[in-house]
């Protein structure tokens, strides 16, 4: 009797994949709900005494002429053990996704009066112990006594009398172990505009003797990266360049070239090529226009599915459709019964009229036909490809949905053009057996992964809707069920793989599919708990987003969703990487996120009708003063979140 994947071997698996689950998060990263609170702030202590850095402020001269120049000094002296970072912090490797918050020095806005560039103090290197291993890492910081120091220029027609400037330094206090919560210091310095034959002989202090008035200022914000962190090592391309199209392109035709692979399509391969080699009378020419024309008709099949895909998209406004808790409900549902079925727990079949449908292929439009046939043929196999792909397409521009489908049809068509040339190839196919079963199960588990990602999103969705307060932990079970689902897949896949062939060749390649299929299941768990955990978004609500405007903060409003995934690829590639989690860390910028999961948010209303937007992702920066946004975006890069954080900064210090 032929054994299923719900027998003993696979639950065996299943345990050890639970078992590593548990265990991989134990390891910590920075921020790690588990274990390493590198990345994590501590209590101050309730005494200014106690501060482990104290902050002053001194100016060169109290009194100067119109036209002259005097300089201030920032002073930041540091308790032993303690450091605070550079102005723009550079983060060894080691350190992981660590956000470091920047020292910052704000400067006022006054009648008269200008502001050389800033000279920062040296770096110092420190040695933290960041992942508690016993070895530190290298790490540049200000430390001991750490001195700012910025030129102030008098205009010659500044009016004389009594002045005072107020500063705000930002900084973040750490030791080697843990960082405290950033402050904002507030700075004063009152000084004299006289007349030049009034000014008093007053000695220069000493604080000032390591001031160089030709060294470079480092004001300048760091070049932003327009390519997107990726599992946090790859980069993808901005989402608006062509190469961006060319490797999903890339991506999509290698999935469709593995649909080959499917029990529902293997074994039909050689039967389809030899049938066109019949019809071509050995005649290579004429076999490749007929094989040509078959892979047109199975490019046209996806292309086919690709274009309502994109009509939704465009048109239909799917952020309202999947804001029904029960729709996505039913897709996870009909996308469990085809991966338990696929399983081989029971068949799949097509209506019966279809397979009595049989187009000779001695003609190219028969061929084309042919080639149709042959993809929806295959459907039982690979049917939830279009399903698995539609919360993806709700919010992909349809120019891309378009590109995915056709390149998916072109990836499964391609091996019939170059078997209909090469017939002898015919015999290094893959026969149906142990691999092809395998190959069943793996895609029949992937299927079940995709499965709990809308059941999660749905659950998430209906408690939204009726008012449950969710934890965290409560929002990332579904991710921790595709975690594992991963998990078992890859280790599945090596497990049979060595079962099933003694190649060393294709045992080293399957392991390292199974590691990957293993790693990026339990990588993208560990993201997302990390993500809701450590997450320092506050809810929006027209009552919040108000009272940061009207305290004066930069509001970043990012309009996501849990069944988006093009949101979830943003967040994580953009907002959640350096250089702009920096920037959104700052005391003066406020990250605020509207969760449009359920149809009942109240993010929806200030979308549709306040912005006039309907689809996400959507990210909205507004500066204080204005009820209007000074930038929104559908899709965005590191430097154009960065520049338009900077330009609400400068229309908020703009005097009336």
């Amino acid at each position: 009797m032929r054994k299923s994947l719900a027998t003993r071997p696979l639950w065996r698996t299943l345990i050890a994949a639970l078992t590593l689950a548990i265990a991989l998060p134990a390891a910590g990263q920075p921020g790690s709900p588990f274990g390493n609170p590198a990345n994590q702030t501590a209590s101050r202590p309730d005494s200014r005494d106690d501060a482990p850095v104290q902050i002053e402020i001194e100016a060169s001269r109290s009194a100067v002429a119109p036209g002259g120049e005097f300089i201030i000094a920032v002073i930041i002296n540091h308790s032993e053990h303690w450091h605070t970072n550079l102005n723009q912090p550079i983060v060894p490797e080691e350190m992981g996704d660590f956000y470091p918050v920047p020292t910052t020095l704000a400067l006022p806005t006054e009648d008269g009066i200008e502001f050389g560039p800033i000279q920062w103090p040296q770096p110092t290197i420190v040695g933290v112990d960041f992942t508690f291993t016993g070895t530190p890492i290298d790490y540049q910081v200000y430390s001991d006594q750490a001195v700012i120091y910025l030129p102030v220029r008098i205009n010659q027609s500044a009016t004389p009398g009594q002045r005072t400037l107020q500063f705000r330094l930002t900084y973040q206090a750490c030791d080697d172990t843990v960082c405290l919560p950033p402050e904002t210091a507030t700075l004063t310095v009152p000084f004299n505009i006289v007349p030049q034959d009034d000014l008093p002989k007053e000695p220069t202090p000493a604080i000032f003797d390591a001031y160089d008035p030709d060294a470079d200022s480092t004001t300048q914000p760091q070049q932003a990266d327009d390519t997107r962190q990726f599992l946090g090592f790859l980069t993808l391309p901005d989402t608006d360049s062509p190469l961006y199209y060319i490797v999903l392109a890339l991506l999509a035709a290698v999935g469709g070239f593995v649909l080959n692979l499917t029990p529902c399509v293997l074994p039909v391969i050689p039967i389809k090529v030899m049938t066109i080699s019949q019809h071509a009378h050995e005649k290579r020419s004429r076999a490749f226009f007929l094989a040509a024309w078959m892979a047109a008709g199975v490019i046209a099949f996806w292309v086919a599915i690709g274009i309502p895909m994109a009509f939704i998209a465009r048109e239909l406004d799917p952020s309202m459709i999947f804001g029904y808790w029960w729709l996505t409900a039913l897709i996870g549902l009909v996308i469990l019964a085809m991966g338990v079925g696929i399983m081989g727990l029971f068949e799949i079949k097509l209506p019966q009229q279809i397979y009595m449908i049989n187009p000779k292929a001695d003609s190219l439009g028969g061929s084309f036909v042919y080639g149709v046939m042959t993809a929806v043929l295959g459907l039982p196999c690979f049917g939830f490809v279009a399903g698995a792909l539609l919360a993806g397409a709700a919010t992909m521009p349809s120019m891309l949905v378009l590109t995915i489908f056709a390149f998916m049809g072109i990836g499964m068509a391609l091996p019939y053009v170059v078997l209909a040339m090469f017939p002898a190839l015919l015999s290094k196919l893959p026969r149906t057996g142990p691999a092809s079963e395998l190959v069943k199960q793996v895609m029949g588990l992937l299927m079940i992964a995709a499965a709990a990602y809308f059941l999660g999103t749905s659950f998430i969705s209906y408690g939204s809707g009726h008012g449950w307060t969710m934890p965290w932990w409560g929002k990332a079970i579904h991710w921790w069920a595709i975690g594992l689902l991963g998990l078992t897949t890859g280790f599945w896949l090596i497990a049979r793989t060595f079962r099933i062939t003694k190649g060393p060749a294709k045992r080293a390649l399957f392991t390292l599919v199974g590691f990957f299929f293993a790693f990026s299941g339990s990588f993208i768990a560990y993201g997302q708990t990390t993500h809701l955990y450590n997450n320092f978004w506050q809810p929006y609500s027209r009552e919040s987003l108000a009272a940061a405007l009207d305290n004066g903060q930069i509001v970043v409003l990012d309009f996501t969703a849990e069944w988006c995934l093009n949101c979830k690829a943003l967040e994580a590639t953009v907002l959640a990487q350096n250089p702009v989690k920096p920037q959104l860390l700052r005391p003066d910028v406020v990250p605020m996120v509207a969760d449009l999961t359920s149809l009942s948010a109240p993010g929806w209303s200030f979308l549709n009708n306040d912005l006039g937007q309907t689809g996400i992702p959507f990210l909205a920066i507004f500066a204080p003063g204005s009820d209007d946004p000074v930038w929104v975006s559908n899709a965005y890069t590191s430097s154009q979140v960065l520049t338009a954080i900077e330009t609400a900064r400068t229309q908020r210090d703009q005097p009336n």
